[in-house]
């Protein structure tokens, strides 16, 4: 499969994943990627502890990181694959971008509303989500063409229903 703009980016935001920066920089995972045609995998790794050394090189394949920029607009822009952690802001920027993007839930999380989030927004077919262990299987089977664009809501709406309650309309 040929892929337009050939890197993957995952983000974890501001918050320490590295169980997802472990695995998704697996020589596995990545042979993964460079099977699906993608000859990147750019990783935003935040403030966690782990940093991916390339031990297994794969030929036509790079992995590269970095902890945090200003801002990764252009990276989403740019990628023909998000992977992310189930933080709402990089979710929603993620999809707002019109990126194809796999979710990843962080299991070790206390109250996981980030599970609701993505259990949501993959039941109408805007994204793909899995647990660490589960990334391989979902990106061996990963089918793009499947998703949904996603729209997002008009924020009128909820300032008029707001009006109404609160007798301003």
């Amino acid at each position: 499969m040929a892929v337009e703009n050939n890197f993957v980016f995952l983000t974890v935001g501001t918050t320490s994943f590295d169980l997802l920066i472990e695995t998704v920089s697996k020589k596995e995972i990545c042979q993964v990627l460079k099977d699906a045609g993608y000859t990147k995998l750019l990783l935003q790794i935040g403030r966690g502890t782990f940093e991916p050394q390339d031990e297994h090189p794969i030929a036509g394949f790079t992995v590269e990181y970095y902890r945090y920029k200003d801002s990764i607009s252009a990276d989403i822009k740019n990628s023909s694959l998000v992977i992310s952690h189930a933080g709402a802001g990089s979710v929603m920027e993620s999809l707002g971008a019109g990126k194809p993007l796999v979710v990843v839930i962080n299991e070790e999380l206390m109250g996981n509303h980030q599970m609701e989030l993505a259990n949501q927004l993959y039941k109408d077919g805007h994204l793909f989500y899995c647990t660490c262990r589960q990334l391989n299987d979902v990106l061996q089977n990963l089918n793009i063409g499947a998703l949904k664009p996603y729209k997002p809501g008009d924020p009128k709406v909820f300032s008029n229903f707001l009006d109404k309650i609160m007798g301003v309309s």
